[in-house]
């Protein structure tokens, strides 16, 4: 059963703060939640920054919103990064999983985007970040997920463990681990499409939409596909330059798309407006 939005925030990029725009949305409306927060104290000409010991404080009254608009069945995925303080890792993303948890939240799954191509960097106790977090938050543990619509080509590995399987790889049976689950290797046979892992291998954007941090769109398009079927709501409380709202859009959802920076809504509503002025441009000359 849907639960009638304002149309007045549908399809549409908000400005504002998320905390206090969302108190005006209808509780369990949203089928989607994906969004990556500014970082603990970074991005500070642009959003002011976070202290990295105030962040979970700062975040879980925004959470709290997030768990209250999201449908039971909904999810809520964030991307988010440890940061690096006087040589070492903050903890506040650990802190702030347990912290989400007890605000009600299921912590379901994590995916980990692998970068392909990690900006370059040096630092005298680390090497530079070639991977971030996506965390997986649910409400209740049956939830909306469509694996198929993100399956992928085997890989030419699997392709080739395929052709040497024996007839006694083809059959159902105990591993001789001792781990108690049952392998059939035959699963691989034949198989034109197969399952993803939850890591995610993906470029991060290769040019700048006058944004400070711009994930690829395939990233939202990816997790929109998973847990979203079209007409679904996708909200992003941290729209940016309005990468999931375009994906969205592409998918045939519907959007919602709020950010505190008047610059970041209306580079998302010229983007929107691009994405929109081509389909419209395709269905005429087709």
């Amino acid at each position: 059963m849907r639960v009638a939005i304002d149309m007045d925030f549908i399809n549409k990029i908000i400005f504002g703060d998320c905390e206090k725009i969302l108190k005006k949305f209808p509780d369990k409306s949203i089928d989607l939640i994906f969004t990556s927060p500014p970082y603990a104290d970074a991005r500070r000409r642009t959003y002011g920054g976070v202290a990295p010991d105030e962040y979970v404080d700062w975040f879980l009254s925004k959470a709290e919103q997030f768990l209250r608009v999201l449908k039971p069945t909904g999810t809520f995925v964030l991307n988010i990064k440890e940061r690096v303080v006087k040589g070492e890792r903050h903890t506040y993303v650990i802190e702030l999983i347990m912290r989400i948890k007890q605000q009600g939240w299921l912590w379901t799954d994590e995916f980990i985007w692998h970068k392909k191509n990690p900006f370059p960097g040096k630092w005298p106790n680390r090497f530079r970040d070639g991977w971030e977090r996506l965390l997986q938050f649910n409400r209740q543990r049956k939830f909306n997920m469509y694996q198929e619509a993100v399956m992928i080509p085997p890989s030419d590995a699997t392709k080739a463990c395929a052709l040497r399987l024996t007839d006694a790889d083809k059959t159902r049976r105990k591993i001789k681990t001792g781990s108690g689950l049952d392998s059939r290797l035959s699963s691989c046979v034949n198989r034109n499409m197969v399952y993803p892992t939850n890591v995610i291998y993906m470029a991060t954007e290769s040019w700048n939409r006058g944004h400070s941090a711009v994930f690829p769109i395939d990233l939202p398009i990816w997790f929109i596909k998973l847990f979203t079927v079209k007409g679904d709501i996708v909200l992003d409380p941290f729209i940016g330059s309005g990468t999931t709202a375009v994906a969205a859009k592409q998918l045939g959802r519907n959007y919602v798309g709020v950010d505190i920076l008047k610059k970041s809504c209306l580079l998302a509503e010229e983007r929107i407006t691009q994405i929109k002025k081509y389909y419209d441009n395709t269905l005429t000359t087709n």
